[in-house]
């Protein structure tokens, strides 16, 4: 499933914590945004179409939840940044990352140790 960037920061408003309204996820959103109830709206219609969010009137409110789980989504949206960046090839996006010379002693501690997780499952 296709999420855009605007939409996926309403799914994480609505992973945090559900329900909500269109109101309480404009009042979790990064006031710098500026958006308006409307803008809100349509991405939560988008959203509805795609089955990513699920709704239940309560008066005349209604009040929107995740349907599209957050794992479900990072999974999918992983392997469509493997496939079309590195072509699904795993090895070369490890190598990308290990290159950087941003990661930390840490990270590479965690590197190493989820390489030993995965050979000792095998």
């Amino acid at each position: 499933m296709q999420i855009s960037d605007s939409e996926k920061m309403l799914m994480d408003v609505l992973w945090s914590s559900s329900p909500k309204t269109a109101r309480d996820i404009i009042a979790e959103l990064d006031p710098e945004l500026e958006w308006h109830e409307k803008t809100v709206k349509t991405l939560l219609n988008r959203l509805l179409k795609k089955d990513a969010v699920g709704f239940e009137k309560q008066g005349r409110e209604y009040l929107y939840f995740p349907v599209l789980k957050q794992q479900e989504y990072i999974k999918g949206a992983s392997e469509s940044f493997l496939n079309r960046v590195f072509n699904g090839n795993v090895s070369s996006l490890v190598a990308a990352f290990t290159k950087s010379e941003n990661l930390s002693t840490e990270d590479i501690s965690e590197l190493k140790s989820l390489l030993k997780e995965i050979d000792d499952g095998r």
